[in-house]
């Protein structure tokens, strides 16, 4: 027994309600069990109890036994004083001041045993086992849930970006979009890169592709050896110009091609984002007044400079085929950057059209394949779109693992049932 389990059976009650409660010879009648208290001090205030023919209102305390009180010094601190009913799993004390109620012998065994095979559990999840019994109507506002804490806590990520540009929206979407371009090898050396470039330099030079893929590149750290083919002795006579005039200095963040696709090669998805900057002038601007997320996903969808086209890395043909973003990536970074920041934006102005636009676009958007939202799929668990995987992923990072049941309304559903 642990004191978040007594309490979750303390507020939902679950123990034989139509069983005559008494204490200390009087009945115990609960009007209102209390709100669950987060801050200081008793576990529920605001209850309201009948002993015998009077009505106390006051707070009510959960300890796993009696002489927790004591243990705990809550008979020297305030905040106690106006507690009307001590709960306890287990009576250890024979004298009590206040009146007491034990559940030990009161909670169906079912419960408990529901419980232990959950925290015992080594499955995909922890109630694995059980989770086909839950409706359908509770999968649904438990997703919205689980979206609403991963998109706000992403705010919070979003806010501490912006802390460190004087709240400069175009720049924050600009790095989180460089890193996101980066995938999660080289994330942080793309977004050491989009830092490293002042947006205002990227604007006026917008127009020269070569140029933009030079600064890029070379910040990267992928313009320092010799060379044999023209265009990449291009870029680098362009980045050494570009470096002296402006003073820059490659990142000192190591740049990784192994164990990745080509396609997803650091070179290439630096010529797309090159390319990308290229088509789009105040591209954040942009994406808070489009109504649809395909012309978002229109723009996101670019192919990189011609070079590319027979080349992975610079001085090594391959056979013609475009790099294009491509589905997959689009998808991706408006999951993972587009909707995220544009979440944060309706935060912080606090401007629900914002987060309900991005909430929509989730929704409109395919779902994430990844061994989270695979396993779920086998459940069976719905995965029918971007709103669908987010919630997953995040169901299974933040309560699954840390088995966080009494927290989570698929948990309760089980207990419940």
């Amino acid at each position: 027994m642990t004191e978040r389990l007594l309490q979750f059976i303390w507020q939902f009650q679950y123990f034989n309600k139509s069983e005559l409660i008494t204490v200390a010879g009087d009945t115990l009648q609960i009007i209102f069990p209390g709100n669950f208290n987060t801050n200081q001090g008793p576990d529920f205030l605001n209850a309201k109890i009948q002993v015998g023919s009077l009505e106390w209102a006051g707070s009510i305390e959960l300890h796993i036994k009696t002489s927790d009180w004591n243990r705990h010094h809550h008979a020297k601190d305030k905040n106690y004083n106006n507690v009307v009913l001590h709960i306890v799993w287990e009576n250890d004390q024979a004298d009590s001041n206040i009146p007491l109620l034990e559940l030990k012998s009161r909670v169906p065994k079912i419960l408990l045993e529901r419980y232990e095979e959950l925290m015992n559990s080594s499955s995909f999840i922890p109630c694995e086992k059980s989770i086909q019994s839950v409706s359908e109507i509770s999968w649904m506002s438990w997703k919205e849930r689980l979206l609403a804490e991963r998109l706000l806590r992403k705010s919070k990520i979003v806010d501490e970006y912006l802390k460190k540009n004087n709240y400069h929206w175009e720049e924050t979407f600009w790095w989180l979009l460089a890193r996101n371009f980066g995938i999660k090898v080289n994330a942080d050396a793309f977004e050491a890169v989009a830092r490293s470039i002042p947006l205002k330099l990227l604007a006026k030079q917008k127009s020269q592709i070569h140029q933009l893929e030079a600064l890029l590149l070379g910040q990267a750290g992928l313009l320092e050896k010799d060379f044999e083919e023209d265009y990449p002795k291009l870029l680098q006579k362009e980045y050494r110009f570009q470096k002296a005039k402006h003073n820059f200095k490659p990142i000192p963040i190591p740049i990784f091609f192994l164990r990745m696709r080509p396609g997803s090669f650091p070179t290439i998805r630096l010529a797309q984002l090159a390319m990308l900057v290229h088509h789009s002038a105040h591209l954040f601007s942009k994406i808070k007044e489009a109504d649809a997320v395909e012309d978002v996903k229109t723009w996101l969808d670019v192919t990189a400079n011609d070079y590319w086209h027979y080349h992975y890395r610079f001085d090594e043909v391959s056979a013609f085929k475009k790099k294009k973003t491509g589905a997959v990536m689009v998808n991706n970074i408006v999951i993972n950057t587009i909707v995220p920041v544009l979440f944060a934006f309706g935060n912080y102005h606090n401007d629900n059209k914002y987060k309900e636009k991005a909430l929509d676009w989730l929704e409109k958007t395919s779902p994430e394949l990844n061994s989270i939202t695979k396993n779920f799929m086998q459940l069976p668990v719905a995965n029918k779109t971007a709103y669908d995987s987010q919630a997953l992923i995040e169901l299974k990072n933040e309560y699954c693992i840390n088995k966080r049941c009494l927290e989570c309304a698929i948990g309760n559903a089980i207990l419940k049932n």
